[in-house]
């Protein structure tokens, strides 16, 4: 059969116990077929067999016929036999581009389990699957072929020393279902979306693997090419008024706002000077005349916007409602932009963008559900709320009612002054008692005078505001104040120039209090007459009338495009999360499809033996176990008790099978000598390189779907992308089973940033820094032959060759974290495989040159 490991072009045969041979040519023909289709194609074909060491001769036919395949490398496999005193080779075996690894025993004659001298079938398979999971890997391949070629006959027995990396099978169904709960997530409300690069935008913090950091809030910005079309107004776009037809009647309107905003200011200007007071220049400027203007003027434009935003109502603006806009003095300008283009583009970055960040699929279509809600547009008639507000009527009528004129202050504040001005002018001697009383009546008189010409009175007293002073207390403080400035000054008999000093100061810090007052009630007052209401209204107006044009008129195409193509996304992300949910419910149950076969071999052969559990502690595998040394068998042929004549090996029978008495083992089977297991219980980076590599597979799924949203919306939200998404589930978990994740994907992208094995296994990488050290004791290697079969390899250390190899995954992370580089200290000869779960090292050991016999093709039925 075909096994299911096929990868980086190498193709795995197993032809042992194939019945007829005369019937195999046919079947394999199809076979190998279909496992080049499926397999990365190279310049060379290279195929992993195996076979029995005992039917070589008779696969002859079938080496022959890998050939036809284009140039080809087999490597074979050759399992048992080790009873025979030869190995019968057929010549397409020869090298180069041929080689065989003799596997006698593949339990170094340990047996199986329970004592049993001879290992089950299942036991011996389970025994040989690191060995083939090592060997299917390309670069291993060519390497171990190549050091075959320089091996005498191609033909070499191996000796081993393997750590298998793996998970615990509850720290494997705790990261998948942990995994399959991330990426689908929860129904949570979407947060407030803002064009990336606006003032709300917020600052995204990026991790090392391209996930938005914990805490960060991503996916709250959307790409700035979909700002236009979620109702955001380009600066500076039509900001020229090019809307507005010239000499039409909004224009006009507009115009006339305009004037009369900056006649009521240019009026105030006039009124609030201090001097105004004081000259009739001031009554020139009839303030509440021009306030009502600006009230007529400012409601007459608002209701013509409004008009307009009425007949442009409805989904897309027809050619009739295009005439009424016209008449009301408003067009619709070309502009060179085309929103419409930057759609597709934006959808796709922004969606990737959220499946990089790392948010579960349920969070993605939310985000894109309120995109597209954001972006449809409703209507230029739905603005008229939005015009209420910015420009009630109400308020707009407020400017043609002035307010009343007063002078604010607390009593103290109006009384103080003038009653120290008083004071400080009755300090003249004798005078005092007359000028002090006038200077509190000059000061009445002007207060009253402020309210005579009041800014809140029109010239023919049609609008009249009223206004109130507190002249009488100033009369009041002022009387109170000259009467005691003149009984002081009597008291002191001050001289003739302090008094005159002193009533000039009164005077004229009388006036200054007097300007500042008037001006202080103006600006007041003005304050009061929602002029400035009147002006922010206005702007706020033509920005709606702006943002109406762009986005319900010119960009409607567009954001209807924007919210049908986000709305289909999200239809997609949520049946995405949907199948998802569907798997997490069974993700108790054996894996589907892709990775069934790797459960069941795991649930079938797994084993009960700790991590770095020695072998020796097995009992009867202990002596047959022993790491291999040249000492541990005699220096001669007649020493092994071996004849010298060769055609006696070929005549040599198998030993007899003693069989155990229950052919099914109730337990796990025994590791062998040469393989040792870790198990972790799931480093700190798994589960985020699992939700990583299914976020890269679920952005594949959806970049063939693109083309599908630009041309139909509609009919891309409602395809089905359950399959593809099942396939990359598949794909997932049994790269989780196979290595614990420590192998990448096809789909994933960036393997080279791919965390390494400690942090994805949870494992040390001492012992596999061991195997691959370069220190020779590292070598401990098992013959994978029983003990009596070793009198067949050569004597000859020089002839002998060494293959150190370890995963990419152990020297992975070197730069950011040392302590988890099991390759620091590795030599430079060792192979780094690109995924697996193997590393140690291989001895292939050659045989003595009598034991091996090539059989050509005419010699193979001779006797």
């Amino acid at each position: 059969m075909i096994t299911d490991r096929l990868q980086a072009g190498v193709v795995c045969l197993d032809l042992r116990h194939r019945g007829d041979p005369a019937d195999a040519p046919a079947a394999l023909h199809g076979e190998v077929g279909d496992a080049l289709a499926r397999t990365r194609q190279s310049d060379v074909r290279r195929f992993l067999v195996l076979d029995d060491a005992a039917e070589l001769v008779a696969h002859q036919l079938l080496y022959e016929r890998l050939y036809a395949y284009g140039p080809a490398q087999v490597l074979c496999l050759a399992q048992g036999g080790g009873g025979d005193r030869a190995l019968r080779r057929p010549h397409a075996l020869s090298p180069p581009s041929a080689g065989v690894l003799w596997i006698p025993d593949v339990f170094a004659g340990a047996g199986g389990r329970d004592g049993r001298s001879v290992p089950l079938p299942e036991e011996a398979d389970e025994a040989l699957r690191p060995l083939v999971e090592l060997l299917a890997d390309a670069a291993l391949f060519d390497t171990v072929l190549g050091e075959l070629g320089e091996v005498l006959h191609g033909v070499a027995v191996p000796a081993a020393q393997v750590l298998e990396h793996d998970l615990t099978e509850e720290a494997r169904t705790r990261a998948w279902r942990r995994t399959l709960e991330n990426l689908a997530g929860q129904d949570v409300p979407a947060p407030v979306l803002v064009t990336e690069g606006s003032p709300g935008a917020r600052t995204e913090t990026r991790a090392r693997s391209g996930a938005t950091a914990p805490g960060s809030d991503a996916g709250d910005s959307v790409p700035a090419g979909l700002g236009r079309v979620l109702g955001e107004v380009p600066t500076g776009l039509l900001a020229d008024g090019s809307c507005l037809v010239p000499g039409g009647t909004a224009e006009e309107a507009r115009l006339a706002a305009d004037r009369a905003l900056r006649d009521a200011e240019d009026g105030y200007e006039q009124v609030r000077r201090p001097t105004a007071l004081f000259t009739p220049r001031a009554r020139a400027v009839d303030l509440p005349e021009r306030l009502e203007d600006l009230s007529r003027a400012l409601g007459a434009y608002r209701d013509t916007i409004a008009g307009a935003l009425s007949d442009g109502g409805g989904d897309r603006l027809r050619p009739e409602q295009r005439g009424r806009l016209l008449k009301r003095g408003i067009q619709l300008p070309e502009l060179p932009e085309a929103p419409r283009a930057d759609v597709g583009p934006g959808l796709r970055t922004y969606t990737e963008r959220l499946l990089a960040y790392g948010l579960p699929l349920r969070s993605v279509a939310a985000r894109l559900g309120a995109l597209s809600d954001l972006s449809a547009p409703a209507g230029s008639a739905a603005r008229l709320a939005r015009l209420d507000e910015i420009c009630p009527a109400r308020r707009v009528a407020e400017p043609a009612v002035p307010p009343p004129f007063t002078v604010r202050g607390s009593p103290f504040v109006h009384a103080a002054p003038v009653f120290l001005l008083a004071f400080v002018a009755g300090l003249w001697p004798g005078l005092g008692w007359a000028l002090g009383p006038l200077t509190g009546f000059a000061a009445a008189a002007l207060t009253l005078l402020m309210v005579r010409r009041r800014p809140s009175r029109s010239y023919d007293g049609r609008l009249d505001g009223g206004g109130g002073t507190r002249s009488g207390l100033r009369l009041v403080a002022g009387v109170a104040g000259g009467a005691g400035g003149a009984l002081t000054g009597q008291l002191l008999d001050l001289p003739l120039w302090a008094g005159a000093a002193g009533l000039g100061t009164a005077l004229v810090a009388l006036g200054l209090l007097v300007a500042r007052d008037w001006t202080v009630a103006v600006d007041l007052w003005w304050r009061d007459t929602e002029t400035e209401f009147a002006a922010d209204a206005l702007v706020a107006v033509d920005a709606l009338l702006v943002e109406t044009v762009l986005h319900d008129w010119l960009f409607a195409d567009a954001r209807y495009h924007c919210s049908d193509g986000a709305r289909a996304i999200s239809l997609m992300v949520r049946g995405l999360a949907e199948t998802v949910e569907e798997r997490l419910t069974t993700a108790a149950a054996p894996a589907a499809r892709g990775g069934a076969a790797h459960t069941a071999s795991r649930s079938t052969y797994s084993t009960d033996r700790t991590a770095g559990e020695s072998f020796a502690q097995d009992g009867p595998a202990q002596q047959s176990g022993d790491s291999w040394n040249w000492d541990s068998w005699g220096d001669s042929s007649a020493d092994d008790g071996w004849s010298d004549g060769a055609a006696d090996t070929e005549q040599a029978a198998p030993p007899e099978y003693d069989l155990p008495a229950d052919p099914w083992p109730s337990a796990a089977p025994a590791d062998p000598p040469w393989l040792e297991r870790e198990r972790g219980d799931g480093g700190p980076a798994l589960v985020d390189t699992l939700l990583a590599d299914l976020a890269h597979g679920v952005r594949g799924i959806l970049a063939g779907r693109w083309a599908a949203v630009e041309r139909d919306p509609a009919e891309a939200g409602r395809v089905s992308l359950r399959r593809p998404l099942l396939d990359v589930l598949d794909e997932e978990h049994a790269v989780l089973l196979r290595d614990g994740a420590t192998s990448a994907p096809h789909f994933a992208r960036d393997p080279e940033l791919r965390p390494g094995a400690a942090e994805l296994l949870g494992v040390a990488a001492d012992n596999a820094a061991r195997l691959i050290s370069t220190a020779d004791e590292a070598d401990e290697v098992v013959p994978l032959c029983a003990a009596e079969d070793r009198r067949m390899l050569s004597r000859d250390p020089m002839g002998i060759r060494r293959v150190r190899f370890a995963p990419e995954a152990m020297r992975r992370g070197t730069e950011q974290d040392p302590a988890h580089d099991s390759g620091a200290g590795a030599g430079e000869d060792v192979v780094w495989t690109p995924g697996g779960r193997h590393a140690g090292v291989l001895r292939l050991v050659p045989l003595r040159g009598e034991i091996v016999r090539t059989v050509r093709a005419e010699q193979r039925d001779a006797p």
